[in-house]
């Protein structure tokens, strides 16, 4: 090039993305075992793509693993098995972590209906159920944080404009609008207006900012596996933390088949419409459910994934408005 030439940079060369193909011993839903991921419509973090927009249909998830942020597409061929791309620093952990999102792990041996002909029947109907590992404690321990005693659409705002707000962009090719999950850091360092704007009250904010503290140590809790009584105590010694928080947590991140979300507004009158015909407490849900004690979150996942909804009557939660606090 002479003296008077101008220089053009060189494209950027497309993210190279990281794959595998996973194959499942047994049958995968791949949409039943996703659905507890997404936060509704809009989340910044988990977006199916049924229609192709992107590229193959399949659903996208970003993600903050140990190793950076990630961004991970996950489609299902007509045979069964799951191919998995990502793209960023974290593309290696995502990817390693594929099975176990997928179930691989979730054991249901002991399972047995014989007792309960419905539920037997809906479990027939629904054989690629499978419980999800997800890892990543801290990012679905402030997901249920939001969660607690508000309607789900408040909390699922909260979450779409913190994690757009604090998380950054998506890398790879993602849809546009994904955001990663954002780091403690971000997380701690939060301005109080800015909680107040996405209606979130102190005492959920006060937690999410104890959780951040000590997030590295929530990680530890997936060496002990797949949930249980020692898992529950360490998620609950995060100030503000109670035994609802702690079972949704530990269903997602560690893949706990037993753990029940006691204390949520609907799910006890929910499984007592399912398997007594009428509504009970949570005394009473945990007493239907004890028949099936090892399993008992996977038959509330059978329930819910069955489409069974209880009579429409009764009282609602109503929507709460935390932002003048």
């Amino acid at each position: 090039m002479g003296a008077t030439g101008t220089a053009t940079a060189a494209p950027t060369p497309p993210a190279v993305a990281v794959t595998t193909v996973y194959e499942p011993r047994e049958r995968v839903n791949l949409s039943l075992v996703l659905s507890q991921l997404g936060r509704g419509p809009g989340d910044p973090t988990f977006a199916w793509d049924r229609t192709g927009r992107h590229g193959v249909p399949g659903a996208w998830r970003t993600l903050l693993t140990p190793e950076g942020a990630a961004t991970m597409h996950l489609a299902q061929s007509s045979s069964g098995s799951i191919h998995a791309r990502a793209w960023g620093p974290g593309a290696g952990w995502a990817i390693d972590g594929v099975p176990e999102l997928c179930g691989a792990g979730d054991d249901l041996s002991g399972l047995d209906l014989s007792g309960a002909p419905a539920l037997a029947e809906a479990a027939r109907r629904l054989p690629g159920l499978r419980l999800a590992r997800v890892g990543l404690v801290f990012e679905m321990l402030i997901a249920a944080i939001l969660e607690q005693k508000v309607t789900i659409k408040e909390a699922h705002s909260a979450w779409r404009i913190l994690v757009r707000r604090h998380g950054e962009a998506a890398p790879g090719p993602a849809p546009d609008g994904m955001r990663v999950f954002p780091t403690p850091d971000a997380w701690r360092h939060i301005p109080s207006w800015e909680w107040h704007r996405a209606g979130v009250d102190p005492r959920r904010s006060r937690t999410c900012v104890e959780a951040s503290r000590v997030a590295a140590g929530l990680e530890r809790t997936l060496s002990l596996g797949r949930g249980g009584p020692e898992v529950h105590s360490r998620l609950r010694s995060v100030n503000g933390v109670g035994v609802w928080t702690a079972a949704e947590t530990s269903q997602r991140a560690h893949g706990d088949a037993d753990e029940v979300s006691v204390g949520d507004f609907h799910l006890h009158d929910l499984i007592g419409w399912a398997l007594a015909g009428q509504p009970v407490d949570d005394d009473g849900m945990l007493e239907l459910l004890e028949p099936y004690r090892g399993h008992r979150q996977r038959v509330v996942r059978i329930i819910l994934a069955s489409g069974f909804r209880k009579p429409r009557f009764g009282p609602r939660i109503t929507i709460q408005d935390h932002r003048g606090h």
